[in-house]
C-alpha cells in the first residue's frame, strides 16, 4: 500500500472544513454537512486512495446491532438502523438513494459461563430500557429456535431479530459520497503529509499536501481509518489507535441449515453468520492480536484450520463438512483504551475534531457519527444526540467508556 500517487490539487486555497479520510465516515460527515441548511461553506475531502481497496468500508461485514451494553451505543445504532431502512426519506429524491433493508437474523451471543450470562442479563435491561427487542434465552429456548445449534454447554444467550442483521452498507457508502459531492463537497486524491497550527498552538491553519499544495481550513477532522494516529500526530496528538488483523470467510456446508443463521457471538471468540441463501460468513483473529503495519494484510490460514473451523464445527455440527469459497483480511482501527470511537473536538486544539478507534463498529455507527459530527461543525455542539461521553478528554483522563458488547 503506497502513498497516493496521480494527486489532483485542490480547486481552492482555504476550505471552511477539510475531511481527511473519504471512506464512510469522511463522505458521512461530508453528506450531512452538505445537506444541512444552515451549513453554506465549503468542504475538502481528501482521499489518500480513492480505489478504498485498503478502507475498513471495503472489508466490512455490514451488520448492525443494537446489543451494546452502553445505552449510548444503543441509540447510536438506533439511528443508524431508522437510516439505513429510509435512506430515500432522508437523503430526498434527487439523491437516486434506493430502498435499503436490514436482514434481521439478529446477533445470537452465547454464554457459557455464569459470569457471561450475567453480562447479557445486565445488558439485555439497558438494551430494553433504550427501546430493543432484545431476549433472553435458555439452552432449552435456544435448541427449540435454533436445532442445529450444540447448547451442551451453554448457560445463556442473548438476540434481537428486529433492526438487527446485515444490510448493504457498500451502497449507503456510495450515496454518502455521491451526494455529498452533488451537494457541493469536494474530493481529490491526494494526502496529508503535514499539519500547522498557530503560534499558540490553539488551531490548526493549514494543511500540507503529499502534491505539496498548501490549504487553509477553518475546521479540520481526521477520518483517517488506521492512519487516524499518524494524522493526529502531525498535529501533536497522541491517541491510543493502531491497525489489528481481522480475518473474514464465506464457505457453503455441505449440509445446509434449514433456517436462517443469526450472527453468531461464540464464547471461542468465533462469529458466524447467514450470508447468502446456502452460504455463511465467519470472522475471527488470532489469540496473539498485536498491532500490525499499514500494508499487511496477509492471510494466516493457520487460524482456520486451528482456531475458526474447528469453533465453527463444534457449535453447528453440520458445519463439519463445509467449503471456503472466499477469505480476505481487513483491519480495525483498534482504540485500545476502550475499543471505542474517539469523536468530536480536542481539548485545546479547537478546529481539530477526530472520527477515530471505531473498532470494528464504525460502518453501523457512521450515520449517528456524522451527523453528530456536521452539528458540531456547525453549531459549536450535539443537537441530535449528545455523543460527548464519546469525546477527547476521556483519553487524557485515562478513564475508558466501559462497554461489555465487543466483538
Amino acid at each position: 500500500m503506497t502513498q497516493a500517487t496521480n494527486t489532483q490539487a485542490p480547486k481552492k486555497a482555504s476550505y471552511d472544513v477539510v475531511i481527511l479520510g473519504g471512506a464512510m465516515m469522511g463522505s458521512s460527515v461530508a453528506w450531512f454537512l452538505t445537506n444541512n441548511p444552515d451549513f453554506n461553506g465549503t468542504v475538502l475531502v481528501v482521499e489518500r486512495d480513492p480505489t478504498y481497496a485498503f478502507a475498513a468500508t471495503s472489508h466490512t461485514n455490514s451488520c448492525i446491532r443494537q446489543q451494546f451494553s452502553s445505552p449510548l451505543n444503543v441509540k447510536i445504532s438506533q439511528f443508524g438502523a431508522e437510516f439505513v431502512q429510509n435512506l430515500p426519506r432522508f437523503m430526498g429524491p434527487a439523491s437516486d438513494a434506493p430502498k435499503l433493508t436490514i436482514q434481521n437474523f439478529g446477533y445470537m451471543y452465547l454464554a457459557n459461563t455464569p459470569a457471561f450470562a450475567d453480562k447479557l442479563r445486565a445488558s439485555q435491561k439497558a438494551q430494553a430500557a433504550a427501546g430493543a427487542a432484545t431476549r433472553v434465552m435458555t439452552p432449552d429456548q435456544i435448541k427449540a429456535a435454533y436445532p442445529f445449534y450444540n447448547v451442551d454447554d451453554l448457560v445463556l444467550g442473548s438476540i434481537n431479530t428486529q433492526n438487527e442483521g446485515y444490510f448493504d452498507g457498500i451502497t449507503l457508502f456510495d450515496m454518502f459520497r455521491r451526494n455529498a459531492r452533488r451537494q457541493g463537497a469536494e474530493y481529490i486524491t491526494n494526502e496529508v503529509v503535514a499539519i500547522t497550527k498557530n503560534a499558540v498552538g490553539t488551531r490548526v491553519e493549514s494543511i500540507t499536501l503529499a502534491s505539496g499544495d498548501v490549504v487553509a481550513c477553518g475546521q479540520l477532522v481526521n477520518a483517517t481509518g488506521t492512519h487516524g494516529t499518524k494524522t493526529a500526530a502531525m498535529a501533536g496528538i497522541d491517541i491510543p489507535i493502531e491497525p489489528r488483523k481481522r480475518f473474514t470467510w464465506i464457505f457453503t456446508a455441505e449440509q445446509p441449515l434449514d433456517r436462517p443463521l443469526p450472527l453468531t457471538i461464540d464464547p471461542s471468540g468465533v462469529h458466524f453468520r447467514q450470508d447468502g441463501k446456502t452460504s455463511y460468513m465467519a470472522g475471527g483473529h488470532a489469540d496473539y492480536d498485536p498491532a500490525v503495519p499499514h500494508d499487511d494484510f496477509s492471510m494466516d490460514h493457520a487460524i482456520w484450520e486451528n482456531h475458526i473451523w474447528p469453533a465453527i464445527a463444534t457449535r453447528i455440527p453440520q458445519f463439519e463438512a463445509i467449503k471456503v469459497m472466499r477469505e480476505w483480511v481487513g483491519h480495525y482501527d483498534m482504540n485500545t483504551l476502550d475499543q471505542n470511537a474517539i469523536v468530536g473536538p480536542h481539548s485545546k486544539i479547537a478546529n481539530f475534531l477526530f472520527l477515530n478507534g471505531f473498532s470494528g463498529h464504525g460502518l453501523q455507527q457512521s450515520p449517528a457519527m456524522g451527523r453528530g459530527t456536521a452539528e458540531w461543525l456547525i453549531y459549536g455542539g450535539y443537537r441530535s444526540l449528545d455523543l460527548s461521553p464519546l469525546g477527547f478528554s476521556r483519553v487524557l483522563r485515562n478513564e475508558p467508556f466501559v462497554e461489555q458488547a465487543i466483538i
